[in-house]
C-alpha cells in the first residue's frame, strides 16, 4: 500500500498559500522568506529523489519486468539513459566561471543601456521559463485531471538533412523528435501565455511563480555525484560571495539591475511607496537557494542509499530515515536566520553563503561523527563507474583474445 508524506503535501501547501496569501495581506518578510524557503527545499530535495532510479538504470540495473512490457532486454539496453553529474574539475572551475559571467553583466549594465540588456535577458528567461513551468506543472495536470490527459500520447519523429561538417552539425540527418502526452501539451500552451505576460508586466508574484519553478526543477534534475564535490562547490562560493558583496558593488549592482527572474521577491507592505509608488521589496537570490539545495538533495539520496531504499519503482514519499537530510536542514534554516538578523541589524546586504556554507557542511559534518559513517559519506557517489566500465571492456577484450 502506498503512502503519502505529509510534510512533502504540506510543504506544496505552504508553497501556495504563501504565493497567494503575500498578495492578500502583510506577511512579515521574515516569516515569509523563511517558511517559502524552508518548503521549496523540502518539496524540490524530495522530488529528487526520481534521480536514483534514473541513476540505476544508467549503470545498466534492470526494473522487474513487467508482464504486459513486451520491449526486449536489448531494446531496454539501448535505452539506457544518460545523466550528468558534476565533476571535481567542474565544481573547482565554478566560481571563476560564475565570477566571469557575474562581472560581465556588471558591465553590460555599466556600459549599455540597461533596458535593451534586461530585454535580452528577459527573452532568455522567459523561453527557459516555458520548459520549467512545464515540467513542474504537467505532472499535476496528469495526476489531478482525466487519466487521458496523461495517458493519451502524442509522438512526432522527422529527420532533417543537412549540409553542414560534421564537426559542426553533428551526423546527417538530424533526428528530431517529440513524445509528450496531452497533459504536458496544455502544460506548455498556458506556460506560454503565462511567460508572455510576465515579459509583459515583470509582476513580483510572476516573477516569484518563475523563480519557485527553476529551484524545483533544478533541484531535482541535477546531481553533485559525491559529498566531496558538493563541498568543493560550496567552499568555492563561500569565497565567491563574500568577495563579491563585501569586495565590490558588483553583486549587489546586478541583483538590482537585472529584471528578471534570479530572486524570490518579498513585498515588505502591501501598500505602495509614497514617492516612488512601488512597492518596497526584499529579495534572495536563486543561487542561495539552489547551491545549498544541491547538497541537501544529495544527503537525502545518501538517507535512502543508508536505508535500502529499492531503487525501483521511485516513491518520492517513501519514509525512512533521514538523519542527514534533517540535520543539514535545520542547519540552512539557521544559518538562513542568521543572515536575516546580521542584514537587519547592520542595515547592510549580506552574502548568505557566508552563513549557509558553514551551516550544511558542519551540520553534515556533525552527523557523520555522531553516527560513525564519515567514511561511508565521503564513499558514496552517484557518478558513472566510468573506470570499472573501462576495466570491462579490458577484461572482455582479454577473453576475446584468448577464446581466438
Amino acid at each position: 500500500m502506498s503512502s503519502t508524506n505529509p510534510l512533502l503535501l504540506l510543504s506544496y501547501l505552504t508553497i501556495l498559500s504563501l504565493w497567494i496569501g503575500s498578495q492578500l495581506i502583510s506577511i512579515p518578510y521574515v516569516v515569509n522568506l523563511m517558511l517559502l524557503v524552508t518548503a521549496i527545499l523540502y518539496a524540490a530535495c524530495h522530488g529528487s529523489l526520481a534521480l536514483r532510479e534514473e541513476q540505476a538504470l544508467a549503470r545498466g540495473e534492470k526494473p522487474p519486468k513487467d508482464e504486459s512490457d513486451t520491449t526486449s532486454d536489448d531494446t531496454k539496453e539501448e535505452e539506457r539513459p544518460q545523466y550528468e553529474t558534476m565533476k571535481q574539475s567542474d565544481a573547482a572551475m565554478f566560481p571563476i566561471m560564475g565570477s566571469a559571467s557575474l562581472f560581465g553583466l556588471y558591465c553590460a549594465f555599466k556600459f549599455f543601456d540597461k533596458d535593451t540588456v534586461n530585454l535580452i535577458i528577459s527573452v532568455y528567461f522567459c523561453l527557459v521559463g516555458c520548459a520549467a513551468l512545464t515540467a513542474t506543472f504537467s505532472p499535476v495536470l496528469a495526476s489531478l485531471g482525466p487519466k487521458a490527459l496523461g495517458s493519451t500520447w502524442v509522438s512526432k519523429h522527422v529527420s532533417i538533412k543537412h549540409p553542414l561538417p560534421e564537426s559542426i552539425g553533428g551526423a546527417s540527418p538530424w533526428d528530431i523528435g517529440v513524445d509528450c502526452n496531452v497533459a504536458d501539451i496544455l502544460a506548455f500552451l498556458a506556460s506560454v501565455a503565462f511567460s508572455l505576460m510576465y515579459f509583459q508586466t515583470k509582476h513580483w508574484t510572476m516573477n516569484n511563480v518563475l523563480g519557485i519553478c527553476f529551484c524545483l526543477q533544478g533541484i531535482e534534475r541535477f546531481s553533485l555525484g559525491t559529498y566531496k564535490i558538493g563541498a568543493i562547490l560550496l567552499v568555492g562560493l563561500f569565497f565567491y560571495d563574500i568577495f563579491w558583496v563585501f569586495g565590490t558593488d558588483v553583486m549587489v549592482t546586478v541583483a538590482k539591475s537585472l529584471d528578471g527572474p534570479i530572486k524570490i521577491l518579498f513585498p515588505r507592505s502591501l501598500v505602495p511607496h509614497a514617492e516612488s509608488g512601488r512597492l518596497e521589496m526584499s529579495l534572495l537570490g536563486l543561487g542561495d537557494i539552489v547551491i545549498p539545495g544541491f547538497f541537501l538533495a544529495l544527503l537525502l539520496r545518501f538517507d535512502a542509499h543508508n536505508a535500502n531504499l529499492p531503487y525501483f519503482p521511485t516513491n518520492i514519499h517513501a519514509s525512512f530515515p533521514k538523519p542527514y537530510f534533517h540535520s543539514a536542514l535545520i542547519g540552512y534554516v539557521i544559518g538562513l536566520g542568521v543572515t536575516l538578523y546580521v542584514m537587519i541589524a547592520f542595515e547592510a546586504a549580506q552574502p548568505a553563503l557566508l552563513y549557509l556554507v558553514p551551516a550544511c557542511l558542519g551540520s553534515s559534518l556533525l552527523c557523520a561523527l555522531a553516527r560513525g559513517e564519515l567514511k561511508e559519506l565521503f564513499a558514496y557517489s552517484e557518478e558513472e563507474e566510468e573506470k570499472e566500465e573501462g576495466e570491462g571492456d579490458e577484461k572482455k577484450g582479454k577473453t576475446s583474445k584468448k577464446d581466438d
